[in-house]
């Protein structure tokens, strides 16, 4: 991956002196005291906290464009990478054999809200491939739409397993299994072929040997690999621009980018910042959050793709963070800006609902 000045949408000057020409490889790691400070918290006129955190921006043939911090620092991506572990899911032939539809395809790539939009369609997925809820192995939680939960609550009812955020990507890794003729049973485990297979196509997509490199498990089960972030950024750009890659790969990315654009809702759901995000900037950003801070964006338009990782791994502050990116990157105008404020720069209110401060990007960054 090589240094990149001076691309349009993320202007000149962003790599604060650091020579990173050349391969990822060996690029030393910065002190904390060193990571930028990327989004700040406000109170009655002064600065209450402050999110330091690393980015980049990379394009399809490892440039990278603009970076803060140190991007070969090696992160968990989290639930940010979803639309590349949906790609097995096309490329193997277990789309296509059980007719999953671009909505079905938009909720592998999910963190969904819970809402009956999303549930009803991932029950009825797995009914169509033979599996039930029971299958899931991504355990349950409450809805995150607060509507949705309530009215659970109401009725007396249990959360299951179709209410995870990851149900749709659980699905999908189930639809592959049955596609292989692979047990279902442990299709979470780092041993098992599901796993197996997305670990190699996150090795091609961020041009790493993840052979050795650590993991851990995942709030939904799965294993998370740690990859540097540069790398993930690589992966989207990947994702952004596909023609370098293998033909079916190209194809299987073309796909499920289309999914995702197409059905920003069913990637999170009501008030999320993804789908908002998405929705305002009609497709030519897409978007995911991860937990711990995390955050990807793919730019087919710029061929370019986003990294961005909080050091503290304050949700709160990723999305202010990536939304400031796609501001620079000119994707996100500055009228949509202001019309996006509550994610772009969210009001911090207290108990009566008074606005006492405001997260934003911190005083000249990106710029």
């Amino acid at each position: 991956m090589s240094d990149h000045h001076g691309h349009a949408c993320c202007g000149q000057g962003h790599t604060h002196g650091q020579d990173v020409s050349g391969s990822l490889e060996g690029h030393a790691e910065l002190g904390a005291a060193e990571t930028p400070v990327l989004v700040e918290v406000t109170r009655g006129g002064i600065v209450e906290s402050r999110h330091r955190g690393i980015a980049a921006v990379v394009d399809a043939e490892g440039h990278v464009v603009a970076h803060w911090g140190d991007f070969e620092k090696p992160i968990y991506a989290r639930s940010a990478i979803k639309s590349l572990q949906a790609i097995p899911l096309v490329e193997s032939g277990a789309a296509e054999a059980f007719g999953v539809s671009d909505e079905e395809l938009a909720l592998a790539c999910a963190s969904h809200n819970g809402e009956q939009r999303h549930t009803r369609l991932v029950a009825a997925w797995l009914e169509r491939i033979g599996c039930g809820p029971a299958d899931l192995e991504c355990g349950t939680h409450l809805p995150y739409d607060e509507e949705t939960a309530h009215a659970l609550i109401r009725a007396g009812e249990a959360p299951g397993t179709v209410h995870n955020n990851c149900s749709g990507k659980h699905a999908g890794m189930l639809s592959t299994a049955r596609h292989k003729g692979e047990p279902t049973k442990g299709y979470i485990r780092f041993d098992h072929p599901v796993q197996q297979r997305i670990l190699g196509v996150l090795e091609q997509m961020t041009a790493r040997d993840l052979s050795a490199a650590p993991w851990g498990v995942d709030g939904c089960g799965i294993p998370t690999i740690a990859i540097p972030l540069g790398s993930l950024a690589l992966a989207m750009a990947r994702m952004a621009d596909p023609r370098e890659l293998p033909d079916r790969r190209a194809e299987a990315v073309a796909r499920i980018r289309r999914a995702w654009g197409t059905h920003p809702y069913l990637v999170g759901g009501r008030g999320t910042f993804d789908t908002r995000m998405m929705e305002a900037t009609g497709g030519e950003a897409l978007v995911k959050i991860g937990a711990e801070g995390v955050m990807c964006a793919v730019l087919p338009g710029l061929g370019l793709g986003i990294a961005v990782k909080i050091e503290d791994g304050a949700t709160r502050a990723a999305g202010v963070a990536m939304a400031a990116l796609l501001r620079q990157c000119k994707v996100l105008t500055e009228a949509r800006w202001q019309e996006l404020a509550a994610v772009t720069h969210p009001e911090i209110a207290n108990r009566v609902g008074l606005a006492v401060g405001e997260v934003r990007p911190a005083a000249g960054w990106p710029g």
